[in-house]
């Protein structure tokens, strides 16, 4: 079940990192020529190529087909994106939008990277690594039904809460007012009014 859990996982996130890329080519654009590591005719065919990538193998990570090759696929994209966010991160440039999972649109919000950042993408790298080389192979014809649907469940509840998590980011992000700091003024002039009528 571990494989095929960690296998549904990763895919999940893959697909997370490569649908809302599909539907913003100009924002996948932005983030490649960001990083600044390639000539601008390749920064396009990368903006154009690695959404349909992330999303192929996520696909096909999910589902569990392709092993040792999509794992294998997988930890290569994973190793790539370490190199690209640790190249930037040496030469000081952490002003730059990662472009993981979605691109900064809030207004003011200056995205920045880390090593957290290089850190995630090299240990899902030696995850999916560690796929390809799972004694046996997991996936259809390798491991019983009942441990697939089990592991596939788990990791799109673990997706969900990730999806979910991210999502609630972009409304509550520590650091900003919250939304009751922006009522504020709102809730005094109410206050006001209503002891006014009194």
């Amino acid at each position: 079940m571990i494989p095929t859990l960690v296998s549904a996982l990763l895919g999940g996130l893959l697909l997370l990192a490569g649908i809302p890329k599909l539907r913003d080519r100009a924002g996948m654009l932005v983030a490649v020529q960001g990083y600044r590591l390639l000539p601008a005719p390749l920064e396009r065919l990368v903006a154009a190529v690695l959404p349909v990538v992330e999303v192929a193998l996520g696909a096909l990570l999910v589902a569990g087909l392709g092993a040792p090759w999509t794992p294998l696929a997988a930890s290569a994209l994973f190793v790539v994106f370490f190199a690209g966010l640790a190249i930037n991160l040496l030469r000081g440039r952490r002003e730059l939008d990662c472009g993981c999972f979605a691109f900064a649109k809030a207004e003011g919000h200056a995205p920045r990277i880390g090593w957290f950042h290089a850190g995630r993408a090299l240990v899902l790298a030696a995850l999916a690594g560690g796929l390809a080389v799972v004694p046996g192979g997991y996936g259809p014809g390798f491991t019983p039904v009942g441990e697939q649907v089990l592991g596939l469940a788990t990791a799109v509840l673990v997706v969900a809460a990730i999806a979910a998590a991210m999502t609630l980011r972009t409304i509550v992000n520590p650091g900003r007012r919250t939304v009751d700091s922006h009522l504020a003024q709102a809730r005094q002039e109410l206050r006001a009014a209503s002891l006014a009528r009194r």
